[in-house]
Protein backbone atom coordinates (compact mmCIF):
# COMPACT_ATOMS: atom_id res chain seq x y z
CA UNK A 1 0.00 0.00 0.00
CA UNK A 2 1.29 3.44 -0.90
CA UNK A 3 1.68 5.44 2.29
CA UNK A 4 2.13 8.93 0.83
CA UNK A 5 -0.72 8.94 -1.68
CA UNK A 6 -2.44 12.35 -1.63
CA UNK A 7 -6.17 12.55 -0.98
CA UNK A 8 -6.55 14.24 -4.37
CA UNK A 9 -6.22 10.75 -5.91
CA UNK A 10 -9.48 9.53 -4.33
CA UNK A 11 -11.56 12.66 -3.69
CA UNK A 12 -14.66 13.53 -5.68
CA UNK A 13 -14.26 16.69 -7.72
CA UNK A 14 -17.69 16.69 -9.38
CA UNK A 15 -19.16 18.66 -6.49
CA UNK A 16 -22.59 19.90 -5.74
CA UNK A 17 -22.62 22.73 -3.24
CA UNK A 18 -25.12 25.22 -1.88
CA UNK A 19 -25.01 28.69 -0.40
CA UNK A 20 -26.87 30.08 2.59
CA UNK A 21 -29.42 31.90 0.43
CA UNK A 22 -30.88 28.62 -0.81
CA UNK A 23 -33.69 26.86 1.01
CA UNK A 24 -33.53 23.62 2.95
CA UNK A 25 -36.21 22.33 0.60
CA UNK A 26 -33.78 22.85 -2.31
CA UNK A 27 -31.02 21.04 -0.42
CA UNK A 28 -33.36 18.14 0.35
CA UNK A 29 -34.34 17.89 -3.34
CA UNK A 30 -30.66 17.91 -4.34
CA UNK A 31 -29.68 15.23 -1.84
CA UNK A 32 -32.59 12.99 -2.84
CA UNK A 33 -32.31 13.64 -6.57
CA UNK A 34 -28.55 13.23 -6.84
CA UNK A 35 -28.27 10.42 -4.25
CA UNK A 36 -25.61 12.23 -2.24
CA UNK A 37 -25.13 12.38 1.51
CA UNK A 38 -23.02 15.51 2.08
CA UNK A 39 -23.26 19.00 0.64
CA UNK A 40 -20.67 21.72 1.24
CA UNK A 41 -22.07 25.17 1.99
CA UNK A 42 -19.97 27.79 0.26
CA UNK A 43 -19.51 31.50 -0.01
CA UNK A 44 -17.88 31.91 -3.39
CA UNK A 45 -15.30 29.10 -3.41
CA UNK A 46 -14.72 29.13 0.35
CA UNK A 47 -16.36 26.52 2.52
CA UNK A 48 -18.40 27.92 5.39
CA UNK A 49 -20.34 24.82 6.44
CA UNK A 50 -21.56 21.31 5.69
CA UNK A 51 -25.03 19.87 5.45
CA UNK A 52 -25.66 16.15 5.47
CA UNK A 53 -28.57 13.89 4.72
CA UNK A 54 -28.53 13.07 8.45
CA UNK A 55 -28.93 16.77 9.35
CA UNK A 56 -32.09 16.89 7.24
CA UNK A 57 -33.35 13.59 8.65
CA UNK A 58 -33.09 15.04 12.15
CA UNK A 59 -35.41 17.86 11.10
CA UNK A 60 -37.85 15.49 9.43
CA UNK A 61 -37.90 12.98 12.29
CA UNK A 62 -41.36 14.25 13.20
CA UNK A 63 -42.63 12.83 9.90
CA UNK A 64 -43.06 9.47 11.56
CA UNK A 65 -46.04 11.00 13.36
CA UNK A 66 -47.26 13.99 11.40
CA UNK A 67 -46.44 13.39 7.74
CA UNK A 68 -44.50 15.29 5.06
CA UNK A 69 -46.39 18.54 5.51
CA UNK A 70 -44.72 19.27 8.83
CA UNK A 71 -41.25 18.59 7.40
CA UNK A 72 -41.86 21.02 4.54
CA UNK A 73 -43.11 23.63 7.01
CA UNK A 74 -39.97 23.14 9.09
CA UNK A 75 -37.81 23.42 5.96
CA UNK A 76 -39.57 26.68 5.14
CA UNK A 77 -39.02 28.07 8.65
CA UNK A 78 -35.37 27.14 9.07
CA UNK A 79 -32.40 28.39 7.09
CA UNK A 80 -29.29 26.58 5.94
CA UNK A 81 -27.09 28.53 8.33
CA UNK A 82 -29.31 27.44 11.24
CA UNK A 83 -28.87 23.75 10.38
CA UNK A 84 -25.42 23.43 8.84
CA UNK A 85 -22.31 22.38 10.70
CA UNK A 86 -20.08 25.42 10.93
CA UNK A 87 -16.96 24.09 12.62
CA UNK A 88 -15.94 22.20 9.51
CA UNK A 89 -12.70 20.26 9.47
CA UNK A 90 -11.04 20.44 6.06
CA UNK A 91 -8.02 18.79 4.50
CA UNK A 92 -5.66 20.05 1.86
CA UNK A 93 -5.60 18.20 -1.48
CA UNK A 94 -1.97 17.26 -0.79
CA UNK A 95 -2.70 15.70 2.61
CA UNK A 96 -2.30 11.95 2.53
CA UNK A 97 -5.06 9.38 2.46
CA UNK A 98 -3.66 8.17 5.79
CA UNK A 99 -4.12 11.68 7.26
CA UNK A 100 -7.74 11.65 6.12
CA UNK A 101 -8.37 8.15 7.49
CA UNK A 102 -7.03 9.19 10.88
CA UNK A 103 -9.23 12.31 10.99
CA UNK A 104 -12.36 10.42 9.96
CA UNK A 105 -11.71 7.56 12.36
CA UNK A 106 -11.38 9.94 15.32
CA UNK A 107 -14.49 11.99 14.61
CA UNK A 108 -18.19 11.45 14.13
CA UNK A 109 -18.48 12.65 10.56
CA UNK A 110 -18.14 10.80 7.29
CA UNK A 111 -16.96 13.43 4.84
CA UNK A 112 -14.24 16.04 4.64
CA UNK A 113 -14.13 18.99 2.28
CA UNK A 114 -10.83 19.16 0.41
CA UNK A 115 -9.29 22.56 -0.19
CA UNK A 116 -6.45 24.15 -2.08
CA UNK A 117 -5.32 27.59 -0.94
CA UNK A 118 -8.50 27.83 1.13
CA UNK A 119 -10.83 27.13 -1.79
CA UNK A 120 -13.08 24.08 -2.03
CA UNK A 121 -11.78 21.66 -4.70
CA UNK A 122 -13.27 18.34 -3.64
CA UNK A 123 -14.80 16.13 -0.99
CA UNK A 124 -13.60 12.82 0.40
CA UNK A 125 -15.89 10.38 2.18
CA UNK A 126 -15.57 7.18 4.13
CA UNK A 127 -16.91 5.43 1.02
CA UNK A 128 -13.99 6.83 -1.00
CA UNK A 129 -11.61 5.39 1.61
CA UNK A 130 -13.24 1.98 1.51
CA UNK A 131 -13.09 1.89 -2.29
CA UNK A 132 -9.39 2.82 -2.11
CA UNK A 133 -8.72 -0.02 0.33
CA UNK A 134 -10.60 -2.50 -1.86
CA UNK A 135 -8.47 -1.46 -4.85
CA UNK A 136 -5.33 -2.30 -2.83
CA UNK A 137 -6.26 -6.01 -2.76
Amino acid sequence: MKKRTPVSKIMSTDLMSVNVTQSLRQVDEMIRGEHIRHVPVVSGKRIIGMLSKTDLQKISFVNTVDGDGLTMAMYDNLTIDQVMTTDVVTVDKNDTILDVAVILSKNEFHALPVTENGELVGIVTTTDLIKYLIDQY
